[in-house]
């Protein structure tokens, strides 16, 4: 395969971003230069610029996918996509790509626009057997009945955005006075909010690619947050959380979540390398959370600590993705 020109589609609009930059800036670190001319163009709403090491900002040409810095005009063969959240998870860009016919590294747009709504990839998951938390969907307008939430969800509930991420805007709620302040907190980061019954148990995460005609199931991975569950904090800062891979689970349950994993992959017509989040039930049994189609990258992200317990870097990780995906372009 020729020396790729890759744009490195960072950065994002959402609460995300600052996240996402991080990923970024580790993928593009361990890029391997021989084979790849990578360029990072940060994306802030119609904004799309790249800023050269010397500070100096030049505008990306959405017309023909390129940029051109000092007269020099360089043509993107291929877009590797680490937006958290909007425009990067939710399927915006990759209806552009598509339209463009740049191939790129991530889930498509029906699976990005699926996946990072979660009551649409509840419904797309429904019949599979995969377990789920019971839930209710309010909407802009609708006028949610604390009392009735309660009689349906109990207490604690969970209310958190229908689309997003990091656990911004997410409640833990105990008492039935914290559900309509907790629906306000959620709006704020999405037009429809998901009220979801508490699963009392251990929250789990498991990568998985399939790639070059071979399924990779990552280690999974035990979160164990040290605060009330694994918020943004408990996430992104040091001390706040352990994450054990492989998790100190029984083979049977290891095994339970690797094909849960690989079904909810395939049942949502996923590419690239995605993160399955559950919570193990203290019988045993696992429900699934969400799927992560563009998981974090970031020194702490939990990704590339299950890539490296399997022997394998970041960039060869993203060699593989790179080639699959590159091969099946339009």
């Amino acid at each position: 395969m020729k020396r790729l020109n890759i744009a490195l589609l960072a950065g994002g609009d959402s609460s995300e971003r600052e996240i996402a930059l991080q990923s970024a800036a580790q993928i593009r670190q361990a890029l391997d230069a021989g084979k790849y001319n990578v360029m990072t163009i940060d994306i802030q709403g119609r904004d799309w610029h790249y800023t050269t090491p010397e500070g100096r900002s030049y505008p990306f040409d959405k017309n023909d996918f390129s940029i051109t810095v000092e007269s020099t005009k360089t043509l993107f063969d291929y877009a590797l996509i680490l937006i958290h959240g909007t425009p990067g998870e939710d399927g915006k860009l990759q209806g552009y790509l598509d339209m463009m016919g740049i191939p790129y590294s991530s889930c498509g747009m029906v699976s990005s626009a699926i996946t990072f709504d979660k009551i649409a990839c509840k419904r797309m998951l429904a019949g599979t057997g995969i377990p789920m938390a019971r839930e209710m969907l309010i909407r802009r307008g609708d006028t949610p009945d604390p009392a009735a939430m309660v009689a349906r969800l109990g207490l604690p509930m969970f209310v958190k955005p229908n689309a997003s991420g990091s656990s911004f805007g997410v409640t833990k709620v105990k008492t039935e006075a914290e559900i309509l302040p907790a629906i306000e907190a959620a709006f704020k980061e999405s037009n429809a909010v998901l009220a979801e019954e508490f699963i009392d148990g251990r929250e789990m995460g498991c990568g998985v690619m399939i790639a070059g005609g071979k399924e990779y199931v990552f280690p999974v991975t035990e979160i164990v947050s040290k605060k009330e569950f694994f918020d943004y904090q408990a996430k992104y800062t040091a001390g706040f959380s352990d994450e054990i891979t492989p998790a100190p689970i029984s083979e049977e349950i290891r095994r339970q979540l690797n094909e849960m994993t690989l079904k909810a992959y395939k049942t949502c017509n996923c590419r690239g390398v995605v993160r399955v989040d559950f919570i193990v039930r203290t019988d045993g049994t696992p429900y699934l959370i969400e799927i992560n189609s563009i998981p974090g990258m970031s020194a702490g992200s939990i990704v590339p600590k299950q890539a490296a317990y399997m022997g394998m870097s970041l960039g060869e990780l993203y060699d593989i993705i790179i080639q699959d995906t590159y091969s099946k372009r339009a």
